[in-house]
């Protein structure tokens, strides 16, 4: 193991890192790595609001918004992590876990018909849905719930595994679909990335691996280059046609679809932000709150809080001196509960729960020290007040958000099947487990789809998602149909349900299930460098060591 490649993160001891946990790398290297971190997974941090907000009709403006404000909300997030939550360096943001519960939403026909401004009215549901989530959160943590799963091993990797690959392979109609629609720039942002994080990912320069690092941004900004040379030398200007024409032509409509997503100017975010711009909590106005749609998002609550789980363990592999214990898990969990609550208030369409891909930035920078991870969180705290900064993250083409997303969403889902590691892979139970349970989240879903009457209206890619109330199962309540069609339409949820019943129900050793090995309280007590790598500070674990939730 001490002589693995570093692309393999799951192996590499925390001797194998530049900076442990605890370790202050000096202010220059602060800075650099501090930035790196967040550079490396800058798509991770954007690319959820730049979908979603166009899709619940949201203007350039209004993206340009919920970006400045994400970087925020996952700035302040993150810091609190940091000191009250699992105090690991992960970093908390906008999860692809909630995407899909907040298009079920958004695709509802009370939310996709409504009149106005639907963008406003719909993000304060999706505000007080994320809010109603974040109490299962907070409830579970921190009444020591998620410790009691953990230790009657409730949730292991078998469970894990194809609940996170499901998450990435939900989305998996939007992807090319999307691509296509200017394939001479989506098609070549897919090869560039795969180049810098496959081809070229052993080549260092000054002892860093840079194209295996910046894979994503460095692809982005290659690919945005080359569009914009396009867009310049008039690839895109058709006689007679403009991009904002009232009335087009049947022959300038096919023109004006393949202007708006292969131009770079087509977005006029960066041209009306303004230079200063502070988000605040209730910006788009007072969160709506129903039981239906606060349901669906305590769905996503409860993967996000299982995949989580998974990110402490294996980065507590690569950085800390001992693994967590099963209380603080428990609090870090709870402590997600109130970051989601933070990102309700504050209005960015999903909660605000550990990044999964920060963990492969982990093993690939070897940068394991939290003061690094606090650094980059006051910049983007800082750069969330620059207006232009968030108009020009908003201004990335669509065909290119899309390409990315092929990537980040194969990514998750490798990462998520790269948990089995812990486990016998080669046992039959697991793999009958695993199989089924990512068949099954695919052809379930595939089923309720076929009952959707509105797919006439709906693009092809919302086609999953638009099944909330014309769906298979059908009562006297509204309410119930909204909630069991919604739920049931959703890959993840299908994945968890199966995997977890079956785990739990079919017998199986220990190592076979390959349970996560977690430190004992008593004797983590009595470690001066458990306390230090985990422990509440100022003191404060001094004061709770009597509440099994803090973990020490």
């Amino acid at each position: 193991m001490s002589s693995q490649d570093p692309d393999d993160g799951g192996s590499i001891k925390q001797t194998h890192m530049k900076y442990e946990i605890r370790e202050n790398p000096g202010l220059v290297p602060l800075i650099l790595y501090g930035l790196q971190h967040y550079f490396s997974i800058i798509g991770s941090l954007i690319l959820v609001p730049l979908v979603l907000v166009p899709l619940i009709g949201g203007s350039d403006n209004d993206t340009s918004r919920v970006v400045s404000t994400t970087l925020l909300v996952s700035g302040i997030t993150t810091l609190i992590h940091l000191c009250f939550g699992s105090r690991l360096p992960l970093i908390q943001g906008p999860s692809f876990v909630y995407l899909a519960p907040a298009l079920v939403i958004a695709n509802s026909p009370e939310f996709s018909n409504v009149p106005g401004n639907r963008f406003k009215h719909t993000m304060k549901e999706l505000q007080g849905a994320v809010i109603i989530s974040s109490l299962f959160q907070i409830i579970a943590g921190y009444s020591g719930l998620m410790s009691f799963l953990l230790r009657y091993v409730f949730i292991n990797p078998v469970i894990v595994s194809p609940t996170v690959a499901a998450v990435g392979l939900a989305f998996f109609t939007y992807g090319f679909t999307t691509v296509g629609s200017c394939v001479e720039i989506g098609i070549p942002q897919i090869i560039v990335v795969i180049i810098f994080a496959l081809h070229l990912r052993k080549i260092s320069i000054f002892g860093h691996r840079i194209f295996q690092i910046y894979a994503v941004p460095l692809g982005l900004a290659t690919t945005w280059a080359y569009a914009f040379l396009l867009t310049e030398t008039g690839a895109y200007n058709y006689k007679g046609c403009k991009m904002d024409m009232a009335n087009p032509s049947a022959a300038c409509q096919r023109h004006i679809h393949t202007m708006r997503s292969c131009r770079t100017d087509a977005s006029h975010a960066l041209r009306d932000a303004a230079w200063v711009r502070f988000p605040y909590p209730f910006q788009w106005g007072t969160p709506t709150f129903s039981l239906r749609t606060g349901a669906v998002m305590i769905a996503a609550s409860i993967i996000a809080s299982v995949d989580s789980v998974g990110s402490y363990h294996a980065t507590s592999l690569l950085v800390a001196s001992r693994a967590p214990t099963p209380g603080l898990v428990s609090r870090a969990i709870g402590l997600e509960g109130i970051t989601s609550a933070l990102a309700g208030l504050w209005g960015i369409g999903t909660g605000a729960t550990t990044l999964t891909e920060n963990v492969h930035t982990i093993a690939v920078t070897r940068m394991g020290s939290r003061h690094a991870v606090t650094f980059g969180a006051f910049v983007l705290i800082a750069l969330s007040f620059i207006g232009k900064v968030g108009a020009f993250l908003a201004s990335i083409p669509q065909v290119m958000v899309a390409a990315l997303l092929c990537i980040m969403w194969a990514m998750l889902t490798a990462w998520g099947l790269s948990y089995l590691r812990y486990t016998e892979t080669g046992s039959s139970r697991n793999v009958l487990i695993v199989g089924l349970s990512l068949f099954l989240s695919l052809s379930v879903p595939a089923y309720f789809q076929q009952y959707n009457a509105g797919s006439n209206s709906v693009q092809f890619f919302l086609a999953p998602y638009s099944v909330a109330t014309h769906g298979p199962i059908q009562t006297k309540s509204g309410t119930v149909n909204f909630i069991f069609n919604s739920l049931l339409s959703m890959h993840m949820v299908i994945a968890f349900v199966v995997a977890f019943f079956l785990d739990n129900t079919v017998p199986g050793s220990k190592q076979e299930r390959g349970i996560y090995v977690w430190s004992r309280p008593r004797s983590a007590k009595n470690e001066p460098a458990f306390q230090r790598d985990y422990g509440l500070p100022f003191g404060l674990w001094k004061f709770f060591a009597w509440v099994k939730w803090v973990g020490v």
